[in-house]
């Protein structure tokens, strides 16, 4: 495969790991994979959760820990591509994507809704911006945007499809109505609508693909069908070098086809997960109450929620893999061993 450039960004190798919160994708995780010449990400959701003030001043705790994260991830991988995943939909957006440039991460990966206003938080700085898209009319929707307001394009886009893990961009009657060849067609109209763009702006929007790359011949698709990089999350986390615990592996590796479920998650998207007692709980109109509110999301109401994504989250990363909830993508449950980072790359580019 052929370097990957993104500006003055050059990859070695054109594939991108995908930020997963809570603590999923942390340095050793980001640092192992831009060694190895692909781009780590580090996932901003929560990252501080480990740290001592965390529940009085999570905001200050996460800040704090965005900075060491990143500096283990550049000692581990000197030269290597680093940056953050920082979701449209967390409280203090702006304040996570100031501390990215600040940090000298190299790019800034976002969804979990549009990030229209991304390109006025980082102004002229050269950090790499990235929107992260599932449909035609999202990749529309950010392009004119961002053309008519601010007169520039994404260095790369990111598009998520439907066998994603984590907060999906879609619907559930859309995830139910959508197949294999129905969204390769939406993802060459979505490519089109790129290229688009290109040419207005004279400037190259490389398209890193990702939902479901699970192998070398989907790598190989996807490749095909015009992506520039592909982007894998679930092969990552079944690693030596993955920042969850070694239980949180474990049920990837455990976990059957049909425990691999949709759950309503506080977050307003539908989300994949592992089933679990947590999952089981949830999605029969259990309620488990916030212990404390974190203020992670822009909107909610901790009254009205089902439960609270940060401890569902920060339990199933510590260990707890019954009463926390996993994300994952819609073909985790193929692993069935621990890899290293080196071995996932080499299994999935062509």
């Amino acid at each position: 495969m052929e370097p990957l450039k993104i500006g003055d960004l050059i990859l070695k190798k054109p594939i991108f790991q995908g930020g997963m919160g809570i603590g999923v994708s942390l340095s050793g995780l980001a640092g192992a994979v831009a060694k190895e010449g692909g781009a780590g990400t580090i996932s901003a959701a929560q990252i501080g959760f480990r740290e001592e003030d965390f529940d009085e001043n999570p905001l200050q705790a996460n800040l704090r820990a965005m900075g060491k994260e990143l500096k283990k991830a550049r000692a581990a991988a000197p030269g290597g591509v680093l940056g953050f995943n920082i979701m449209a939909a967390m409280r203090h957006y702006k304040e996570y994507v100031i501390q990215a440039v600040k940090l000298g991460a190299d790019f800034i990966v976002s969804g979990a809704g549009l990030p229209a206003e991304l390109s006025a938080l980082t102004g002229r700085h050269p950090i790499k911006l990235a929107p992260i898209v599932s449909t035609e009319k999202s990749a529309r929707v950010i392009l004119q945007y961002w053309a008519k307001k601010y007169s520039r394009v994404p260095d790369f886009i990111v598009i998520e499809g439907p066998k994603a893990g984590g907060h999906l961009g879609f619907t559930k009657e859309q995830l139910e109505g959508l197949n294999g060849d129905s969204y390769k067609a939406e993802i060459r109209r979505m490519i089109e609508k790129i290229r688009q763009y290109e040419e207005q702006f004279k400037k190259k929007i490389p398209v890193v693909l990702g939902g479901g790359i699970s192998s070398r011949e989907l790598s190989s698709q996807a490749f095909a069908l015009g992506a520039d990089a592909v982007q894998a999350a679930s092969k990552f986390v079944v690693t030596k070098e993955c920042d969850a615990a070694e239980a949180y592996k474990k049920a990837y590796i455990d976990a059957k086809k049909e425990d691999i479920i949709l759950v309503k998650s506080p977050v307003g998207m539908p989300g994949r997960a592992v089933r679990n007692r947590f999952t089981e709980h949830v999605m029969h109109g259990g309620n488990i109450p916030p212990k404390k509110c974190r203020r992670c999301l822009k909107k909610c109401n901790p009254a009205a929620i089902p439960y609270c994504i940060t401890e569902s989250l920060i339990r199933a990363v510590k260990g707890d893999t019954e009463n926390g909830l996993i994300f994952c993508g819609a073909d985790a449950y193929k692993s069935d061993r621990i890899e290293t980072v080196a071995e996932v790359i080499n299994g999935l580019l062509p």
